[in-house]
């Protein structure tokens, strides 16, 4: 089963390579000592392989790190191997997004096309699933819906994040799945915007040239300030992770001039009830 790292196993990685650099070690260097491959150190320390406590406490003792610090960290690789929910549905999820967005607690995502995942109803999503993935059967979109409803299960959650959505007014008009799937998804996003942690705005046809033009993304937050934000850009080529400051800042000021040039909350609340009564 290939591993997707979660929040804490993205920790840990960045954790380790600053370890070793600040220990003046080449990742060979490191491999030699430990009767490693160049390649294992490499991937412990880019999150691409599950770490397991002892390879991680044997890295430390190399590095000599103390304690606290060295029982903080092998704690937080038994914490990064474990198994979540959505490893259930591997056949579905193939990036590390749902892992990422599942320790969020802020979610703020812009698209010209979709409503956001987390937010679509199961006639909407079906739609969405058939027309977009061209699956084989329909056991294969079934499966794909009991796997977005699992995943909704998120801002049910006491801890729930907060999810600010931005959609152009298109994602609004385009009637998928036909008008009364459109209709009851677009009561539904009425109804979420009612819940606290739930912002949504509408950036209309009138804004013209804006800055969601180069698509869509999404910009996951964490509680713990030693998780950077990470930016994702989804593709029908492969999914991109961006996590340099520099990157995500970018991505977090284009979300800005998004909604400030979008619709109030209020307003799109009351755009979304008309466009559901036509």
């Amino acid at each position: 089963m290939t591993y997707r790292p979660t929040v804490r196993g993205r920790r840990l990685a960045r954790e380790l390579r600053r370890l070793r650099e600040q220990e003046g070690l080449t990742l060979q260097d490191v491999a030699d000592r430990l009767g490693w491959s160049r390649a294992t150190v490499s991937r412990l320390e880019t999150g691409q392989t599950r770490p397991r406590p002892g390879d991680v406490a044997d890295i430390l003792d190399l590095y000599g790190v103390p304690s606290p610090q060295r029982d903080a960290l092998i704690a937080l690789a038994k914490q990064a191997g474990l198994r979540g929910w959505w490893t259930a549905y591997a056949d579905v999820f193939t990036g590390s997004y749902v892992a990422l967005e599942d320790e969020a607690s802020q979610i703020r995502s812009w698209d010209a096309q979709l409503i956001h995942g987390l937010l679509q109803t199961e006639d909407y999503a079906r739609a969405v699933i058939s027309a977009g993935r061209m699956l084989p059967t329909a056991a294969d979109v079934d499966r794909r819906i009991d796997a977005r409803k699992a995943r909704q299960a998120l801002l049910d959650r006491a801890n729930a994040p907060h999810l600010h959505i931005a959609i152009d007014e298109a994602v609004v008009r385009r009637p998928i799945g036909g008008r009364e799937v459109m209709r009851e998804q677009l009561l539904s996003l009425v109804r979420a915007a009612e819940r606290p942690q739930v912002t949504i705005q509408v950036l209309p046809y009138a804004a013209g040239a804006h800055a969601g033009l180069d698509g869509r993304f999404t910009i996951l937050s964490f509680p713990d300030p030693a998780d950077p934000d990470i930016a994702y850009v989804e593709g029908t080529m492969g999914d991109v992770y961006l996590e340099s400051t520099v990157e995500t800042g970018q991505h977090g000021s284009r979300f800005d001039r998004i909604i400030k040039a979008a619709l109030s909350p209020e307003e799109s609340a009351h755009l979304l009830a008309e466009a559901a009564k036509e």
